[in-house]
C-alpha cells in the first residue's frame, strides 16, 4: 500500500504524514479507515479522510489539529472529532471503537475498544479495511474480513447476519455501492437485505438518518440506477407511504437526467446545482402538496431546500402557463424566471416539452440571466434629479429596453433616459 499513498496529491499526503508524526509522538497506533481505503484500492479520487486510533483520539485530534494549524471540531458523544484544514479539507478522527445497539434502528451505544473490533462495526466488508500510517508499518494494509478481494470480485457483503436489522440505512447505502461501482451485493447479503424490508426496517429508522441517506444517493453521478434499484428492492414507502414510482416518474426522472446533463456541459461556470434537489422534486412529483409538506416537516430539510421543494408547483403552473406560447416578450421571459432558482428551472424544462417553452427557458439561459443596468442613482442624480419613486420606474424602463436590444452600453443608457427625461 505504500505505493499507493506516494501516488496521492500533496494536499492529501502531507496530513498522512503529519498524523503519522502526532501518532508517534504520542505512542499511539493510527490508522486510515473506510471508504478512503476502498477508493484508494479502486484508484479512485477521494478527498475525504477518516483516522482511527488505538487510544485517546480526542487528545490525539486536538495535537494533530495543533500542528496542523486546523480547527478542531469535538463529538464527545462518540469519543470523535473533525480537523478542518484552511482548504475545508475535513479529516475525521474516532477512537477506535465497539458500537452495541440497544435495539433495531437505534443509535449504538459506543464504547473505547480496539481496531478489529471498530473495523467489525462497518456496513461491508469493502469498508472494513484499514492502512497503518505507524513508522515501521507505514502503508501496511489491515484486513480482518476479507474486503480486498470482495473488491477484486466486485461484490458487496455485510460483515454479520444483523447487520441490516442493527441500522437500516444499510439496505440504500448497499445499492448506493453496487451502482456507483458497478458491484453486486452478493446472495446471502440480498437474502438479509429483502429479510429486512419485509420487516418495515426502513420505516422504523429516524427520518433525519434516511434523508442524509437519499441525499447521498441522489447526489450520485447516475442517481437514475439507485432510484430504480431501490425501487425494485425497497421501494420509496420510506419517504411516504403513497409513494409509488411509475413508469411517467421514471421517464420524468430520465428527462431531469437529460437536462442535468446539458446545464453542467453547457453552462460550467454558473453556480453549482443542487442536483439531488431536482431528482427529489422528479421522486414526489405524484404526491399532493399536503404530503409534500409532511416530507418537508418530517425530513427537517433546510428552509431553502423546503422552499423550493414546497414552492415549485404554484410556480411551475404560473411557468406553463406565461412560457407556453411561441411569441413571449423578452421581458416577460426575465421577469418569469429571474427570480427562480436553477433547480426550479430546470425541472421546468425536465417536465414540460412545449417546444416554446423550451425555447423561452434556453434563451432566458443564453440570453437574459443576471441581465443588469450600468446606470445608477448617482448617474440620475448627475443629472439633477433628486430622489424618488420615479427612479425605480426609470430603471424599469432602460432594464425592458436592454432585455429588447434596444440599449446595449451605458451611454445607450443615459441616452434614453435624456430622452424619457425630455419627453
Amino acid at each position: 500500500m505504500k505505493e499507493y499513498l506516494k501516488k496521492l496529491p500533496e494536499e492529501i499526503l502531507n496530513p498522512i504524514n503529519c498524523a503519522c508524526a502526532v501518532a508517534s509522538k504520542n505512542n499511539m497506533q493510527a490508522y486510515l479507515v473506510g471508504g478512503f481505503v476502498r477508493d484508494l484500492l479502486l484508484g479512485v479520487e477521494n478527498l475525504d479522510l477518516d483516522i482511527v486510533v488505538e487510544g485517546d483520539g480526542l487528545r490525539f485530534a486536538e495535537d494533530y489539529a495543533s500542528a496542523l494549524k486546523a480547527r478542531l471540531i469535538r463529538h464527545r458523544r462518540f469519543v470523535t472529532a473533525t480537523v478542518i484544514l484552511e482548504d475545508n479539507l475535513k479529516i475525521d478522527i474516532a477512537t477506535a471503537r465497539k458500537e452495541v445497539y440497544p435495539h433495531p434502528a437505534s443509535l449504538p451505544v459506543v464504547t473505547r475498544s480496539n481496531l478489529k473490533d471498530d473495523l467489525a462495526r462497518r456496513d461491508f466488508s469493502i469498508n472494513a479495511m484499514a492502512v497503518s500510517i505507524m513508522g515501521d508499518n507505514f502503508g501496511k494494509l489491515v484486513d480482518f474480513f476479507g474486503g480486498k478481494n470482495d473488491l477484486a470480485d466486485k461484490k458487496i457483503r455485510i460483515l454479520h447476519d444483523l447487520s441490516f436489522i442493527d441500522d437500516p440505512t444499510r439496505i440504500l447505502r448497499a445499492v448506493r455501492f453496487e451502482k456507483r461501482y458497478d458491484f453486486r451485493i452478493e446472495p446471502e447479503t440480498l437474502k438479509r437485505l429483502k429479510a429486512a424490508v419485509k420487516l418495515g426496517m426502513l420505516e422504523k429508522v429516524q427520518p433525519q438518518r434516511l434523508r442524509d441517506e437519499l441525499i447521498l444517493i441522489l447526489k450520485d453521478k447516475e442517481p437514475l440506477k439507485e432510484i430504480k434499484r431501490i425501487q425494485q428492492l425497497s421501494g420509496f414507502g420510506f419517504i411516504n407511504p403513497r409513494l409509488s414510482i411509475s413508469k411517467k416518474n421514471l421517464e420524468l426522472l430520465s428527462s431531469i437526467e437529460k437536462e442535468v446533463g446539458w446545464f453542467k456541459k453547457v453552462y460550467p461556470e454558473r453556480r453549482r446545482l443542487d442536483t439531488w434537489l431536482i431528482y427529489l422534486m422528479g421522486l414526489i412529483d405524484s404526491l399532493d402538496a399536503k404530503k409534500v409538506k409532511n416530507i418537508c416537516a418530517n425530513f427537517v430539510f433546510k428552509r431553502g431546500e423546503e422552499s423550493r421543494l414546497l414552492s415549485y408547483r404554484k410556480l411551475l403552473s404560473k411557468l406553463t402557463q406565461g412560457l407556453g406560447r411561441s411569441s413571449v416578450e423578452p421581458t416577460r421571459i426575465f421577469h418569469l424566471l429571474e427570480p427562480l432558482p436553477y433547480e426550479v428551472i430546470l425541472f421546468a424544462k425536465a417536465k414540460y416539452k412545449n417546444q416554446n417553452i423550451q425555447k423561452h427557458i434556453m434563451d432566458f439561459f443564453e440570453i437574459y440571466h443576471g441581465m443588469k443596468i450600468c446606470v445608477s442613482g448617482d448617474d440620475l442624480r448627475s443629472l439633477g434629479f433628486v430622489p424618488g419613486p420615479f427612479y425605480q420606474k426609470i430603471f424599469t424602463i432602460v432594464l425592458n429596453a436592454k432585455l429588447k436590444g434596444q440599449v446595449r452600453t451605458k451611454d445607450d443608457e443615459l441616452l434614453l433616459i435624456k430622452k424619457l427625461i425630455k419627453g
